[in-house]
């Protein structure tokens, strides 16, 4: 008779198969992200004859588990760097290794923690991460939140918890408020939580992208003449296109007189509040209702890490309790929460260990120091692109954004798409573009941890040469 660890089932790897496996997955890992630095800012040449090759049905016999990884590397390869030092596009991801190794771990031993009394120390560990972040923000201790997949869902959530909050169960008459420059996400989480378009209004920006505040309180006043329910307005900290903070002082004031919740996209900008001086840059950000913070933005963790917080964790567990009976056996305790009663999440994976591992291996002040540079570097780039007579810049930062446009109007979106083309293809950095007033606008937005002096040197220098080329 075989001894117990001979056995085989099926599924089951004996330990030294499992060794083995592991062992080839850091020998990968390790390779790539040690050559991160040297591969192109973005690959996609081959991608969809590549794509096109995994097809056919689900095999009835496995393959060795080295030969699946060998075909998955080329895969990665084709594909934007996002985790690379030239990745200055959209808004960068991080996926800082402690915390892979952190789901790594959290898949391994798979606790369910969507319910305390099923893992009441990871789910504690959970709880505390949050509380992390909400102190990070100015909130106080009473304050509490969730983690999420990222903004999208934190934004849909809030939006959910601030209708339950305002409105009655007949809500369609609520109408609720963005910028012009306000997040896709916000809008689309609007639609999904029942409300229609001609609900969701729009207000002008300044000649920094900001809302406007005193075109936000007409909107309020007419809307109410009209006899409308007024209920939310979304102030964003730190738009997607230019990096603008809403003026959130001013944007308070009209709530408060006007019953508003107030919920801060603080997705991208939030984490620079622990920067020094961050605080200055978004005050009365401690004051906001509730707030949508990325942290696989800003405390660079990998894509799928969200939170939603609020200052009033009740409004949150009333907008999303659900009761059930064969829920009984793990219903929460006096002073106890389930994360399945606040979110529509019940089966969710254990977010909280990416978060807590890196910040207790790294430590709080390396984040900061982190987040310090990307201010820098943004304001380093602007400094030297102002002087390039052939680009008009749209603001100086106020995050971590350089957002530009060819200066010869006539001719601005051929020229600026032209330019983002020829700056792209070095592959040594990797530039976005977005359309603001119906102009075409570059950006860079410097936010890996991976980024550093040389490579924003780099693009500034590229940008200038295939600048003076077109020109």
């Amino acid at each position: 008779m075989n001894e117990p660890s001979e056995i085989r089932w099926p599924l089951e790897p004996i330990p030294a198969e499992l060794r083995a496996w592991i062992d080839h997955c850091a020998e990968y890992v390790v390779e790539h992200i040690g050559s991160l630095a040297s591969q192109p800012s973005w690959d996609l040449e081959g991608a969809e004859a590549l794509a096109a090759s995994f097809t056919g049905p689900p095999p009835e016999d496995g393959a060795p588990f080295e030969q699946l990884l060998a075909r998955l590397g080329p895969a990665v390869g084709k594909s934007f760097n996002t985790a690379g030092p030239g990745y200055l596009a959209f808004i960068p991801g991080g996926g800082l290794p402690a915390a892979a190794l952190a789901d790594f771990v959290a898949c391994a031993v798979n606790r369910y923690v969507g319910v305390h009394a099923a893992a009441p120390v990871l789910a504690r560990i959970e709880s505390l991460t949050v509380d992390w972040l909400a102190r990070m923000m100015g909130y106080p201790t009473t304050a509490g939140g969730v983690l999420t997949t990222g903004g999208s869902l934190s934004n849909l959530i809030a939006i959910v918890t601030a209708r339950v909050a305002k409105l009655p169960e007949s809500f369609l008459d609520g109408t609720l408020y963005i910028s012009e420059e306000c997040h896709v996400s916000v809008s689309k989480a609007a639609r999904i939580a029942g409300f229609p378009e001609r609900a969701i209004r729009r207000i002008a920006v300044d000649e920094r992208y900001r809302l406007v505040p005193e075109a936000l309180e007409a909107a309020v006043e007419e809307d109410q003449r009209r006899g409308l329910r007024p209920f939310l307005v979304v102030p964003s900290v730190g738009t997607t296109s230019t990096g603008a903070v809403d003026p959130l002082p001013a944007i308070l004031d009209v709530a408060r007189r006007h019953d508003l919740w107030v919920h801060a996209d603080a997705a991208y900008g939030g984490f620079f509040r622990l920067a020094p001086g961050g605080e200055s840059r978004m005050p009365g950000l401690e004051r906001c209702d509730s707030i949508t913070l990325d942290p696989h933005k800003g405390l660079f963790l990998p894509y799928g890490t969200g939170c939603l917080l609020v200052r009033e964790p009740g409004a949150l567990l009333a907008a999303h309790r659900g009761g059930a009976g064969y829920l009984q056996d793990v219903a929460p305790g006096t002073g106890r929460v389930n994360f399945s009663d606040l979110s529509p999440e019940l089966s969710r994976d254990f977010r909280g260990l990416r978060l807590w591992l890196p910040i207790m291996l790294h430590g709080l002040g390396a984040f900061r120091e982190q987040l310090g540079e990307k201010l820098a570097l943004a304001r380093w780039a602007y400094d030297e692109l102002k002087a390039e007579t052939r680009l008009a810049l749209l603001d100086e930062p106020q995050l971590s954004i350089v957002a530009f446009a060819w200066r010869d109007a006539a001719d601005t979106n051929r020229l600026g798409a032209e330019l983002q083309r020829r700056v792209n293809a070095r592959r040594r950095v990797f530039l976005s573009s977005t359309t603001i007033g119906g102009r075409f606008v570059l950006r860079i937005c410097v936010l890996s941890f991976r980024t550093h002096r040389d490579r924003v040197e780099e693009a500034v220098a590229a940008i200038r040469e295939e600048a003076a080329a077109l020109g």
